[in-house]
């Protein structure tokens, strides 16, 4: 088995991008979905400067199909982004349905065409009551489709499914994670806007983590 046998879904996110660092001695590839969020240009430019700095092979892959028949706030304006605490009905609306399961597919297609065996996805636990996708009975059904559909059987990796938000930050601090150049905001702002979900989530896992926050927030 090579060193390097990893694909990776890589959002340059937060969490994506600590899971990046962790792992990067095995990851292949990083492979960006645009699927048209609002957020996309930013998360984009993001993740192209973080594999640039780590020497890590990046595509972007145009999903431009699923902002065109998909339903989700995350997809139709920032204007519609709900604002305020990341629980279940303030951001049920930024579901993009199926996204997740979309993303690991194409991922273990790029697997099995480059030979490579594992597909990481960084999805963690404050996700879980909100994104269908991101729970761990999605997870073991798709490893299993995944083993069950390729020929080198391409396994689907999560190891932070029961992690929080302040968990990767405290593990991306001990890996020396530049977390200013990470874009997590859901309206797509040249700042992050401070005020939705996964800004108030961020600003929070900062936090409880005890360590400074570098984002540059509009207010």
């Amino acid at each position: 088995m090579s060193e390097k046998d990893t694909v990776i879904i890589y959002s340059g996110g937060l969490d994506s991008t600590v899971l990046l660092h962790e792992e990067h001695k095995r990851i292949a590839l990083a492979v960006t979905f645009d699927y048209g969020s609002n957020h996309a240009l930013r998360e984009v430019a993001a993740a192209r400067a973080v594999c640039q700095r780590l020497g890590v092979e990046h595509l972007v892959i145009d999903l431009a199909f699923m902002k065109r028949y998909f339903s989700s706030s995350l997809l139709s304006g920032g204007d519609d982004i709900p604002e305020g605490r990341y629980d279940d009905e303030n951001m049920k609306s930024t579901v993009v349905p199926f996204r997740n399961g979309i993303m690991l597919s194409v991922a273990c297609g790029l697997a099995e065409s480059r030979g490579l065996t594992r597909v990481l996805i960084a999805n963690h636990g404050g996700d879980h009551a909100i994104y269908p996708d991101c729970r761990q009975p999605f997870i073991e059904a798709m490893d299993a489709a995944m083993q069950a559909g390729t020929y080198i059987g391409v396994r689907v990796d999560a190891p932070y499914t029961h992690l929080t938000k302040t968990d990767l930050v405290r593990r991306g601090a001990e890996l020396g994670v530049d977390f200013s150049m990470t874009y997590s905001c859901y309206k797509g702002g040249e700042r992050h806007c401070g005020r939705c979900g996964t800004c108030t989530e961020r600003r929070e896992a900062f936090a409880q983590a005890g360590i400074p926050d570098p984002t540059l927030y509009s207010e």
